[in-house]
């Protein structure tokens, strides 16, 4: 009797916990990745976003806020933002905690996933694309140096060839102070700036105060990304400069999980309708008219 009543309960026991199991699959997946299908299932698509230029303003509006919004629409879902850092975007995407080292990564552990896409202007690195897909290209970008527009740093005369630029602007680095951002597409490590002898500054605040930090002069020059040099020029009028490139021409993009397929494909084929239909141009110009005369051509 003993016996079959142990056994009884060693049933039960295992039932038990195998149904646990599976209760805490199903309660941990809502919160996990998803495609597609489990996206219009679930019935709200995530937005992860950064607050920078004018992608994410912070104030509930942006080009990115827009269009993300405009793509939840179309795939018939509600739409969520979930305010996130440059430190944990990929992360809070990929399910990861990552480690930049050059063009490749080091994974550092699990992460709770937070969203469905990243789109805040993500410029298209070769270590982002190791753990994160990208869509197609979304907008144009380089990176360029400004300074106080009473620096001495005088700016290039362009030779329309990008990589003389380029070496134009280094030269003129040497024992400069030059804030960068870290893990970033500012990272001084992916343009080579620590060995044309300037003064690397790693800056601890948001992208958006590299400007800002120039004009109080926390540091004689700082690298931003075009977008943001638009905005800051536009925002301190007469207070920056554009000294020149020290990138050649980037390639922004939205972020998706490489297990995410389908949404990425969707989101594509969505974002060419846009352009057919005049809605990207539309929020192009209402965010950044001033990019259509330095990069004609890919919005043509």
């Amino acid at each position: 009797m003993k016996s079959k009543k142990g056994k009884k309960y060693l049933l039960c026991l295992i039932t038990w916990a195998s149904t646990f199991a599976i209760s805490i699959i199903i309660f941990v997946a809502p919160a996990s990745g998803a495609d597609l299908a489990e996206i219009k299932e679930r019935g709200v698509l995530r937005h992860l976003g950064v607050p920078y230029a004018n992608f994410v303003t912070g104030s509930g509006d942006g080009f990115d806020v827009e269009f993300v919004t405009f793509f939840a629409q179309h795939l018939g879902v509600r739409y969520e933002y979930v305010e996130t850092s440059w430190k944990d975007v990929i992360g809070d995407l990929s399910g990861k905690k990552v480690n930049p080292r050059g063009d490749g990564i080091e994974i550092l552990g699990d992460v709770p996933v937070k969203g469905d896409i990243i789109a805040n202007g993500l410029t298209i690195l070769p270590w982002r694309k190791k753990i994160v897909d990208y869509s197609n290209p979304t907008f144009p970008t380089q990176v360029w140096l400004i300074a106080r527009a009473d620096s001495p740093l005088s700016p290039i005369v362009p030779t329309g060839n990008v990589q003389k630029d380029i070496v134009l602007v280094k030269a003129r680095l040497k024992d400069r102070t030059v804030l960068c951002k870290a893990k970033t597409c500012l990272d001084p490590s992916l343009y080579g700036l620590k060995e044309t002898g300037a003064r690397v500054r790693l800056f601890d605040g948001n992208l958006n105060e590299l400007a800002p930090a120039v004009i109080n002069r926390d540091a004689e020059t700082s690298i931003l990304d075009v977008p943001d040099a638009l905005i800051a020029l536009g925002k301190w009028p007469g207070k920056i400069k554009v000294i020149g490139p020290v990138s050649d021409k980037q390639e922004m993009g939205c972020g998706f999980r490489k297990a995410s397929p389908l949404l990425r494909e969707a989101f594509n084929r969505f974002f060419e309708k846009c352009k057919k239909d005049g809605i990207y141009v539309r929020l192009v110009n209402k965010y950044y008219p001033a990019v259509f005369r330095y990069y004609p051509e890919f919005f043509k």
